[in-house]
């Protein structure tokens, strides 16, 4: 019998009995400051709080979650193709949510089919509409993305570069919690710019979890990005730049026009309407 005042020991995690979704949250996604910068730049731009997310490609709909627990009058509107992750998003992420659960709306279907309503913010984060290989294809999603934005609205998505990212390699990262995330950057076509990468586990106890998640991607630049959302009839493109190195701040994506090279960095793209 354990005593009262005791608490039970959680078992060590292993690749047996570890949730490659809790584990993919734990180290890759922190929805806290995703909806934090999206009020920063919302606030800054148009003076007023933004009520409505629409969340691309949204998996586990932890960022839907975060949004509606932000207050009563937000709502949020999750879209993945994967019946899989929606399920478990609803049951771990939007489910504890108590009554702000119905404050979200996930939805089963193409990320290019209409939702039927108009959106403060449409979002889509970890790079994951670069599963849109060709220009005619990127292009048709950001023209669709645009008619989902009310009056004052934005887009917001997230990119990656350097020239290490470009480069077969593996990055290997410690997560509290008593695992190892290893981010493997596996193939890369200096022609065609596909890029393979996948998401890896370890344990301490040597086990492991191999491609736990896969991605088959075209490797988009931020000149091709900016001009394709131009094309696609986005009034306005900022180029949100990581400028913890220069701050005191944790994270700090400001706008602007020229950044210095860097072997990998993260930015942010805000295309208003």
């Amino acid at each position: 019998m354990t005593p009262k005042n005791r608490t039970r020991k959680q078992p060590a995690l292993t690749a047996k009995n570890a949730d490659k979704h809790v584990l993919y949250q734990l180290s890759v996604q922190d929805a806290k400051v995703e909806v934090d910068f999206i009020d920063e730049v919302y606030r800054s731009l148009f003076r007023r709080r933004p009520t409505t997310l629409l969340e691309d490609f949204c998996g586990s709909a932890l960022i839907c979650a975060e949004w509606a627990r932000r207050g009563a009058t937000r709502q949020a509107t999750g879209v993945d193709i994967d019946p899989k992750v929606l399920a478990w998003g609803k049951k771990n992420n939007v489910a504890p949510l108590g009554d702000a659960s119905e404050q979200v709306r996930l939805l089963r279907q193409d990320v290019r089919d209409p939702v039927r309503a108009k959106f403060d913010v449409v979002c889509a984060f970890n790079f994951s509409y670069w599963v849109f290989r060709t220009r005619d294809e990127m292009r048709a999603y950001f023209a669709h993305v645009r008619t989902q934005l009310g009056s004052d609205s934005f887009f917001v998505l997230d990119a990656y570069g350097g020239w290490e990212s470009q480069q077969p390699m593996q990055e290997r990262r410690r997560i509290k919690g008593g695992f190892t995330y290893i981010w493997d950057q596996n193939q890369f076509d200096p022609i065609t710019h596909e890029v393979v990468n996948y998401i890896h586990f370890e344990f301490k106890n040597g086990s492991k979890l191999n491609r736990a998640f896969s991605y088959h991607w075209r490797f988009w630049t931020l000149p091709e990005l900016q001009e394709l959302l131009a094309e696609a009839g986005f009034s306005r493109v900022s180029v949100y730049w990581d400028c913890s190195k220069d701050q005191s701040d944790e994270e700090l994506f400001r706008p602007r026009l020229r950044a210095p090279n860097q072997p990998g960095w993260l930015a942010y793209l805000v295309a208003r309407r």
